[in-house]
């Protein structure tokens, strides 16, 4: 079963001002760069999905809030403190997601619930979202994510380098789903693109299952997106999976 393609354009970041000397110059020397590091072949491909053709596949997961979180060994992290995003305090992202300060207000004036930690120099050093009613993303993907009854959308999560493979991944997730259970909500639901792999294998640590849905996203020419779900059978994720072991008992309530 799958549903008709959408056609919007895609949105295209300003880009800088330079001379064409200086554009030619830079874009050769990044070019070359990426052949010594990743080779001709590697590096034709990805002019090819960005100039002309890219194929992004979105599986749909999805979790219960109240299952225990399977265990794992995750380094632990320095205290943070876990607040709630506002258009007001959105300036605490400005040294590590500088790029997101607008972006995160906005998110926060729309209505969506959003969580950073920041530490205790009150920076943001992770984020996360999420939003009980369909979810028109602009900023990224440029696609409507809709939601059923008692389910939230999540999205936008996000740490620091210096946070990659510690607890915090889990903690980020555990105190959304407290305010969204609060809320009403009992199912949690996302998409995450199927090449990336460190971002699958933190959905099936924690527990989610796949929905057997993937929204396709066409870009053509760098301009145009188009897109369309299908569904497919059995599971796409059994090589990331490992065996299991008795769960611990950290929940979402």
């Amino acid at each position: 079963m799958s549903r008709p393609l959408m056609l919007c354009p895609a949105s295209l970041a300003p880009r800088k001002a330079t001379s064409s000397g200086e554009t030619i110059m830079d874009v050769w020397q990044k070019l070359t760069a990426h052949i010594r590091r990743k080779g001709l072949r590697n590096t034709l491909g990805k002019i090819g999905k960005h100039y002309f053709f890219a194929h992004q596949e979105l599986l749909w997961m999805e979790r219960d809030l109240v299952s225990p979180v399977p265990p794992h060994s995750l380094k632990p992290y320095p205290p943070l403190r876990v607040k709630k995003i506002t258009a007001d305090n959105a300036s605490a992202f400005a040294r590590y997601f500088g790029d997101r300060v607008g972006t995160m207000a906005e998110l926060a004036r729309e209505g969506h619930t959003g969580h950073m930690h920041v530490d205790d120099q009150g920076d943001a050093v992770a984020f996360i979202w999420g939003t009980p009613r369909d979810y028109f993303d602009r900023h990224y993907y440029g696609c409507l994510f809709p939601v059923k009854p008692g389910e939230f959308f999540e999205f936008g999560g996000e740490l620091t380098r210096a946070y990659w493979g510690t607890e915090l991944s889990v903690d980020l997730q555990l105190e959304l789903w407290k305010a969204m259970a609060a809320q009403g909500c009992d199912k949690v639901v996302d998409v995450c693109e199927f090449h990336n792999i460190p971002a699958l294998k933190l959905h099936l640590r924690m527990g989610y299952t796949e929905q057997q849905r993937i929204m396709n996203i066409y870009t053509l020419f760098g301009r145009w997106r188009f897109y369309r779900e299908t569904r497919y059978s059995g599971s796409r994720l059994d090589a990331l999976r490992k065996p299991s072991r008795p769960p611990v008992t950290a929940t979402a309530t």
